[in-house]
């Protein structure tokens, strides 16, 4: 498991969780989302202090913010978005704003982590993506 300022990736997470104040629910509500979503996901944190999750690269990640949670999606712009959730205008990262406990279990959130998921299975990410092996080959040096 990678390791983020000398500690286990999950650890480093579950301390992040415990400091989400009044979004708790909502950052606990989607990693359990993930975690049941994408079976055999790994969990790590990113360079830039992001819990993130990866399944043949990097799937989404979540940021806490004061009124919501961001759940970034790394290919958001590339996923089928119906129910119009994604907001975003980069050439390739789109984000959710998960306000409340509830909009966890909305079923278009859950379809986005499934399509993103199919997509890195598809088409694996090239360029700036960092690769779980690098991560994990990082750790085993130290």
């Amino acid at each position: 498991m990678p390791t983020i300022e000398g500690k286990e990736g999950r650890v480093w997470i579950d301390e992040y969780v415990a400091k989400a104040g009044k979004q708790k629910d909502v950052v606990k509500g989607l990693r359990s989302l993930v975690r049941r979503t994408l079976a055999g996901c790994e969990e790590y944190v990113n360079p830039w202090k992001i819990p993130s999750f990866d399944s043949n690269g990097t799937v989404c990640g979540f940021m806490t913010g004061k009124e919501h949670v961001t759940f970034i999606f790394l290919r958001g712009a590339a996923l089928p978005d119906p129910e119009g959730l994604l907001e975003g205008t980069g050439k390739s990262v789109r984000h959710v704003k998960v306000r409340t406990a509830a909009d966890v279990k909305k079923p278009a959130l859950k379809k986005l982590l499934v399509e993103a998921a199919k997509l890195n299975k598809r088409e694996p990410m090239k360029g700036m993506k960092v690769d779980m092996n690098k991560r994990r080959d990082k750790v085993a040096k130290q």
